[in-house]
C-alpha cells in the first residue's frame, strides 16, 4: 500500500490504517498499523520526523501555514523538524499528527476525494457554528466535533 488513494479504495479498511498510509505507511512507520492499540504505540514511541514531512507532501490544498496551525506546531519547530527528519517527533507532537492524519483520512473517505476533504476541512461548517473543522483541530476538543461532525454527514444526520 502507497498511499491514502490505495488504501481509501480497498472494502473495509480501518481509519488507523488509512491514517498510516498517509504518514508514509510501514516504510516510514517501521511497523505495520492495523488498528488503535498499534496506533496508540507508534504514537507513544513517537512517530519518526519522516513521518512528518511525507504527511505534509501529501497535502493537496492545504498550505504549510494551514497545517502548522492544524497540528499546533510553530514555523520555527516545524522548520526544525524538516531540518533533521531522522528526530522522531514528541508523544505530544506525535498525538497531534496522527489526529490530523486520522481525520483527514475519515474525510477523505467520507468526501470522496483527498482534495474535497482539504478544502472541507478549510471551509466554514453549519454544523460548527461556521468555524472552520481544521480551525478546531488545534485542542481534542475541537478535533472530537470534527470527528463527531463527520459521523454525522457520513450517517446522514448532518444538519
Amino acid at each position: 500500500m502507497h498511499g491514502l488513494a490505495e488504501a481509501a479504495q480497498m472494502p473495509f479498511v480501518s481509519e488507523p490504517v488509512c491514517a498510516s498510509a498517509l504518514l508514509g505507511g510501514k516504510r516510514l512507520l517501521k511497523q505495520a498499523v492495523h488498528d488503535g492499540l498499534d496506533a496508540h504505540q507508534l504514537i507513544a514511541a513517537g512517530l519518526p520526523g519522516e513521518a512528518l514531512s511525507y504527511l505534509e507532501g501529501q497535502l493537496t490544498v492545504l498550505d504549510a501555514v494551514a497545517f502548522e496551525k492544524a497540528i499546533g506546531m510553530s514555523v520555527r519547530t516545524l522548520q526544525r523538524r524538516r531540518a533533521d527528519p531522522g528526530q522522531p517527533l514528541s508523544v505530544e507532537q506525535s498525538g497531534r499528527v496522527w489526529k490530523f492524519a486520522e481525520i483527514l483520512a475519515k474525510a477523505t473517505a467520507i468526501m470522496g476525494s483527498q482534495r474535497d476533504a482539504e478544502e472541507w476541512l478549510n471551509e466554514p461548517a453549519i454544523g460548527l457554528n461556521g468555524h472552520k473543522p481544521l480551525d478546531l483541530l488545534t485542542t481534542s476538543a475541537g478535533a472530537e466535533l470534527v470527528e463527531t461532525l463527520l459521523g454525522q454527514i457520513e450517517y446522514g444526520v448532518y444538519v
